[in-house]
């Protein structure tokens, strides 16, 4: 298998500080810094030809968008998730990312398997706009119902050209699970993971300063067929923009950059 060349981006999420404020202006400062792909979490009012025009300037591709689905009902997601498409299309995406779903503390099969219908109807809108569909875990999913892990239930049951899997690999570590082996168990289905650390007591760390293992998700990459490493943060030890530079930095010393 020729080795592929995983490309390094950032969760806008990560500089919601900024971009609230000047999301155009953060744009810039995320490519000076070095980063050759964002993945976004809202528009901010910026039209998508706008951002589409600033992206081109500055050099920055965008794969990718999470975009949040209304659970409350199938004909209420259609409605707010056809303006979403529209956008995403006009802006140049591939893939929208569900960033996460409504589940109960200890979820039963049934609230497990009612999601799906939801799920599926969204990838059905999103693929007949030429786009992909994809589904962002956090540590819930990671939760056991009749023996099977949540995110499984769901992978198991929707066909993977319908939904692909978007790990974030520090939740994958603090649900429980090893993140090298998600990304092996459905190699081909991966093509985007989140960078995310966590420390002790499952505290969110900057970038290599936590205890998530990394080293493996990277040998098993390729195999795996993961085309983007998208760094998200929530948590700083001193700004957003410095923890964005701190995880560009980070695949700079591994020569990933």
């Amino acid at each position: 298998m020729a080795a592929i060349k995983q490309q390094i981006g950032i969760q806008m999420y990560t500089l919601r500080d900024r971009a609230e404020k000047d999301f155009l202006g953060t744009l810039r400062k995320v490519a000076e810094i070095g980063y050759k792909s964002v993945e976004f979490a809202g528009y901010f009012g910026v039209s998508a030809a706008e951002l589409r025009k600033t992206l081109d300037e500055l050099g920055l591709s965008a794969p990718s968008a999470h975009i949040g689905l209304d659970f409350s009902s199938l004909e209420n997601m259609q409605s707010a998730l056809s303006r979403e498409i529209e956008y995403a299309r006009e802006v140049g995406l591939e893939y929208l990312i569900t960033p996460s779903a409504p589940l109960p503390e200890q979820p039963a099969l049934d609230d497990v398997l009612a999601l799906i219908p939801f799920f599926e109807k969204a990838s059905g809108m999103v693929r007949a706009a030429g786009l992909k569909y994809g589904y962002h875990n956090h540590d819930f999913e990671f939760k056991q119902v009749n023996g099977q892990a949540v995110i499984d239930i769901w992978l198991e049951r929707i066909p993977a050209e319908h939904m692909v899997a978007e790990f974030d690999l520090g939740w994958v570590h603090v649900g429980g699970a090893v993140p090298a082996e998600y990304i092996s168990r459905y190699a081909g289905r991966v093509p985007l993971v989140h960078i995310k650390d966590f420390g002790a007591g499952h505290e969110e760390a900057d970038l290599g300063k936590g205890q998530v293992d990394f080293e493996s998700v990277f040998k098993a990459a390729d195999e795996a067929g993961i085309q983007h490493y998208i760094v998200e943060q929530e948590v700083f030890a001193s700004s957003s923009l410095e923890s964005a530079r701190l995880a560009l930095d980070y695949f700079r010393k591994r020569g990933m950059v």
